[in-house]
């Protein structure tokens, strides 16, 4: 894969077979996209090789760093913007065209990624915003006390990369990535009864480090203190975010969020 846009696509992969072709359908127009592989026993890397992307394999030892700043640390790229993406995450060709008109870039930005649900993308209710676009020269992910916390997984959780200076810029961007993350219900049950195990343990130790912007730092730890913020997640999300204009997907969504809070209680 050789295109326009001087970025770095890294994407993130274990047992992804049946993601992995549609994240990789609209990457071409990106300079280089490598897969870091943690020893997937399904069809994901026979599959990704028919694209000519770029594999590395990552075995994880246990301990600090986790997969993305090894990624970081010993992955080379022919960029250093580089562009985190998650097998089930598709880039748009809004967030191509942003991307291509830009004369230059700020170190990092905030991607939008909108869920997607029975084949229906969700415009309302509640989105997911990732510092996932950033010069790797100037952000690290964070060491944190979560090494002995139960489901800890090898890969950096629900935080962002920090900056390693006070004069980093961080932008938003207005184009977004479509998040297929409810395609597989058995599959995103178990995934988020791992997640909610170790953020319950990450909320006991207060072990979360700082979010890099300073609104999103109050927010977060405002909503961890909310009294049964589950139900607050449904309302907000369904209610004050509109979610009930995105229809019977809009209402399946809060209840997933909800669900989802419930079980971090």
């Amino acid at each position: 894969m050789v295109g326009a846009l001087p970025i770095s696509v890294i994407i993130s992969t274990f047992e992804e077979e049946k993601n992995i072709a549609r994240c990789l359908e609209p990457l071409s127009v990106f300079d280089e996209v490598i897969i870091v592989d943690s020893n997937s026993s399904d069809y994901t890397v026979d599959i990704a090789k028919k694209y000519n992307v770029r594999i590395v394999n990552f075995t994880w030892n246990g301990k600090y760093p986790k997969k993305r700043q090894w990624i970081l640390d010993n992955v080379k790229t022919r960029n250093n913007i580089i562009f985190f993406l998650d097998a089930d995450e598709i880039v748009t060709n809004g967030l191509v065209d942003e991307l291509s008109k830009m004369k230059e870039y700020s170190h990092g930005y905030f991607v939008k990624g909108l869920y997607e649900m029975n084949g229906k993308i969700l415009k309302f209710g509640l989105s997911n915003s990732k510092l996932a676009l950033f010069d790797k020269r100037y952000f690290r992910f964070p060491v944190i006390d979560d090494l002995d916390i139960e489901a800890m997984g090898e890969i950096e959780g629900h935080y962002q990369p920090v900056p390693i200076n006070d004069n980093v810029t961080i932008g938003k961007l207005k184009g977004y990535v479509i998040h297929r993350a409810f395609e597989d219900e058995k599959k995103w049950k178990e995934r988020h009864e791992r997640y909610a195990i170790w953020e319950r343990g990450m909320n006991k130790k207060n072990a979360w480090p700082e979010d890099p912007v300073l609104y999103r730092r109050y927010l977060k730890k405002i909503f961890r203190n909310i009294p049964f913020r589950y139900v607050f997640v449904f309302l907000y999300s369904y209610f004050f975010r509109l979610g009930f204009l995105d229809g019977c997907e809009g209402f399946d969504f809060a209840v997933k969020k909800m669900y989802y809070y419930h079980a971090i209680r």
